[in-house]
């Protein structure tokens, strides 16, 4: 996936998201009365910008936070403090009916397709929501770009009449995409796309994802804790510790040069496909892979 010239690398053309200072706490409540006596620091300080047409990847063990950052982004989850900014627009100050046709711009694959996929609603319906939601489709319009939809995603027309449990883990991930794509948007949060996926599916759904970034000029922030499938996808890296990120960087340098230990850590931990070669183990003190 080629990037597009943005600020992150020295190009005047600005960032398409920029992610300024960002926390996301969340209170821990105890006693009868719930009282606030701590709060969990999700999301402590991120900075980071991505490009039109490039892939960041966010990656970091699993609790780190990363997938905080991608709702919050999102509206999904209330910030705590710091500033997002979509094409210049502040999306934390954007009132409801302006984050609604913001929404068009910035859609989410989730981790799991078949919860994040109503089980009493049909796959035409599904795909078709936003559209009718956005008011960009109905009648016979609709279901012809649901059909489309569903068959440039590698599935076929007739799976609009059925339910999500009729299909497989990866088709139901494919249906999920489709319903993102759907509104044609600019930004896709890729929340761990592939990691309740088969290997041999993996690679069909990062393929699928690749060629539609190229069709329809697509940004990604693609959050994942597998160093390898960033490595294949990703155009920039952002590494992910206990809230703050601690390295970002070109993928290549990030892969083969990092500097901060616990991205060594992350790296060691990627396994070996050579037997004959032996990797050495880096210890990060408070990994949880």
């Amino acid at each position: 996936m080629s990037p597009s010239p943005n600020t992150s690398n020295g190009s005047p053309d600005p960032p398409l998201l920029e992610v300024k200072g960002l926390k996301t706490h969340f209170p821990v409540k105890r006693g009868i009365f719930q009282r606030t006596v701590d709060h969990v620091r999700a999301v402590d300080g991120v900075s980071f910008d991505l490009g039109v047409g490039e892939t960041l990847g966010l990656v970091g063990e699993s609790g780190c936070g990363k997938t905080t950052v991608g709702r919050t982004i999102l509206r999904l989850v209330e910030s705590t403090d710091g500033e997002v900014y979509f094409e210049g627009q502040p999306v934390f100050q954007q009132s409801a009916t302006q984050m609604r046709a913001l929404r068009r711009e910035m859609q989410i694959i989730f981790q799991d397709p078949g919860g994040s996929l109503n089980p009493r609603m049909r796959v035409g319906r599904l795909v078709g929501e936003p559209l009718v939601v956005h008011g960009m489709a109905s009648g016979d319009e609709l279901r012809d770009r649901v059909e489309r939809l569903l068959e440039r995603c590698g599935l076929w027309k007739q799976a609009a009449d059925r339910y999500p449990h009729e299909f497989s883990g990866g088709q139901r991930q494919r249906i999920g995409i489709a319903r993102a794509l759907a509104v044609e948007p600019r930004l896709i949060v890729c929340d761990e796309p592939t990691s309740a996926l088969d290997v041999s599916i993996q690679s069909q759904i990062l393929n699928l994802l690749d060629d539609l970034q190229d069709e329809f000029d697509l940004s990604y922030l693609f959050i994942s804790h597998d160093m390898a499938v960033v490595h294949h996808v990703c155009d920039r890296i952002a590494v992910m510790y206990n809230g703050k990120i601690v390295e970002v960087g070109e993928r290549d340098q990030v892969i083969h040069d990092p500097q901060h230990p616990y991205t060594k850590a992350l790296l060691s931990a990627v396994p070996e496909p050579d037997p004959r070669r032996e990797r050495v183990r880096v210890e990060w003190e408070g990994m949880r892979m």
